[in-house]
């Protein structure tokens, strides 16, 4: 896909935030945000940017026990069901069941392919933390690293927390209601000097322009 219209890109999030409230996720989710380009009015949205908090699972809410997770463990070879994602969502979604690269249960890439088709135009970032705590925190990690294209996009609309979805939020991203800042402005407000804020939008931007099809970043702070 080549990108969304505008229309599409909202009822895109509506739909995403619908599956959010109403299916079984691979961990607790507590918030979904857009940012980015959807939360600016653009048409058409060429990459569609969402932010996920979710809760790091210490205790499995699922039924079952223990030998139940390890047998799904075996059957799938996958390590971490679970605990590091729920048993039973395991056991009825294992087309979704995705491993990081020591073959544990990815809670971030589970959410994805969950959540988004394969080819969808669409960056997903998911994390412990609150958005608005995140990028500040992602900001300073950046300057630390000098690399800007771990920057969080501070420009973001709430449409769902603690299973309550906001649908003056909706309405606003779908009449372009929300009047936001350039991402170099937007950066210039939380701190960075003007000539740091435009390098970091370039970097940034650039390494968006080179995503293509579902793309997933996950964080724990």
């Amino acid at each position: 896909m080549s990108g969304f219209s505008r229309r599409n890109a909202v009822d895109r999030l509506e739909a995403l935030v619908e599956t959010v409230e109403t299916e079984r996720m691979p961990v607790p989710v507590r918030e979904v945000w857009a940012f980015g380009d959807v939360a600016l009015g653009v048409d058409p949205v060429e990459r569609l940017d969402v932010y996920l908090t979710k809760d790091v699972l210490m205790r499995d809410d699922s039924d079952g026990d223990d030998e139940s997770a390890a047998a799904l463990e075996n059957e799938y070879g996958v390590a971490g069901i679970g605990k590091s994602v729920r048993a039973d969502w395991a056991a009825d979604h294992p087309e979704y069941l995705r491993a990081n690269a020591s073959g544990h249960a990815a809670p971030e890439k589970c959410l994805a392919a969950h959540l988004l088709g394969e080819d969808e135009p669409i960056h997903l970032e998911v994390c412990n933390s609150p958005f608005e705590d995140n990028v500040s925190q992602r900001l300073r990690g950046a300057k630390l690293r000098e690399d800007y294209t771990r920057l969080l996009d501070p420009r973001g609309v709430c449409l769902w927390a603690d299973g309550t979805r906001s649908d003056e939020a909706l309405r606003k991203l779908r009449e372009s209601e929300l009047a936001l800042p350039t991402l170099s402005s937007a950066l210039e407000m939380l701190g960075l000097e003007e000539t740091e804020a435009r390098e970091a939008a370039r970097e940034l931007h650039a390494w968006r322009d080179e995503q293509d099809g579902v793309t997933v970043r996950g964080d724990v702070v």
